[in-house]
C-alpha cells in the first residue's frame, strides 16, 4: 500500500467527532438521507445506504435517528433537498485536500468553505485539481492485540484484500471497493474485530510535515470538519504519530 499510516489520523478524528456527537449525528443523518433518496430504503439492496448506516452505528447513533433519516430520504417524512458536492484545494505546505459536502445551498457553502481555506493559509481549487492524487479503497484498521499478522494476512488476502500492513498498534487492511463486503464478511467470520471499516480515499503519495506545518494543516482540516455541511475531509499529509498526538492535543486545548 502506497502512502502512510492512517490509523492515528482516524483514531484522532474519531475522538474529535465523539466530542461533537450532536453535530456528527446531523452529518450522518444527511448521508443516510441522500443514500436512501438515490437507491431506496433497503440497505440489503442499496449498498451506499448500508455503508452510511454502518458508519452511523459505529458512532452509536440511535436506531430511531437512523430510521427517521431513511424515511426522509425515501420521501416518507419531510427533509432537506441536499446536493452532493466535492470541493478540492490545497492546505499549507502543498498538502492536497478533498472535502465531501452535502448542502441545501451550494453558493453559501462554497463561500464558507473558501473562507475556511483562506483563513488557515490554504486555497480552494478547481474541480479535479487534486482528485487524481487519491484512489477509492476499502480500509480496515484492526487492533494488533486481537490477531497475529500471519492470521490476518491469511484471512484478508483470501477474501480479496490488496494488502495488509502493520501500523503502530494496529494493522491496516486495504482492498478494492468491490471487495469491501467480502473482506468485511471474512473478518467477521474469523472473529477479527476492526476499529474502522470504511470505503475512503487513500493518497498515492504524501507530504511529510514538521511541527509548524502540521499545526497549520491540522488547523485547516479541523475547521473544515467542524462545518455542518462537510461529511468528510481527506488530505495527503504524513505526520509521525507522536507529533500528531501532541499537535492535536495543543490545538484542542
Amino acid at each position: 500500500m502506497a502512502g502512510h499510516s492512517h490509523s492515528a489520523n482516524i483514531a484522532i478524528r474519531k475522538g474529535a467527532n465523539d466530542k461533537k456527537r450532536g453535530a456528527l449525528f446531523g452529518k450522518l443523518s444527511r448521508a443516510i438521507m441522500v443514500a436512501a433518496r438515490h437507491g431506496g430504503g433497503d440497505p440489503d439492496i442499496n449498498l451506499k445506504l448500508r455503508y452510511a448506516i454502518d458508519k452511523a452505528r459505529q458512532y452509536s447513533m440511535p436506531k430511531d435517528n437512523i430510521e427517521r433519516a431513511v424515511k426522509k430520504g425515501c420521501g416518507e417524512l419531510e427533509g432537506d433537498d441536499l446536493a452532493e458536492v466535492v470541493y478540492e484545494g490545497y492546505a499549507p505546505a502543498g498538502v492536497a485536500v478533498m472535502c465531501d459536502i452535502l448542502t441545501e445551498n451550494r453558493n453559501r457553502t462554497a463561500g464558507e468553505i473558501r473562507k475556511i481555506f483562506e483563513v488557515h493559509g490554504g486555497n480552494l481549487g478547481a474541480t479535479n485539481c487534486v482528485a487524481w492524487m487519491f484512489e477509492r479503497k476499502g480500509l480496515f484498521v484492526v487492533p494488533a492485540q486481537h490477531v497475529t499478522e500471519d492470521r490476518l494476512i491469511e484471512v484478508a488476502l483470501e477474501a480479496g484484500a490488496d494488502d495488509v500492513q502493520a501500523a503502530g498498534k494496529s494493522f491496516e487492511v486495504v482492498c478494492d471497493p468491490t471487495k469491501f463486503d467480502a473482506v468485511d464478511a471474512a473478518l467477521k467470520a474469523a472473529r477479527i474485530p476492526a476499529d474502522v471499516a470504511e470505503i475512503t480515499r487513500l493518497a498515492a503519495n504524501t507530504v511529510e510535515l514538521g511541527e509548524e506545518d502540521a499545526r497549520r494543516v491540522l488547523g485547516l482540516v479541523g475547521a473544515l470538519e467542524e462545518h455542518e455541511d462537510v461529511q468528510s475531509v481527506t488530505a495527503n499529509y504524513s505526520i509521525p504519530d507522536e507529533l500528531l498526538e501532541a499537535v492535536t492535543a495543543s490545538l484542542s486545548s
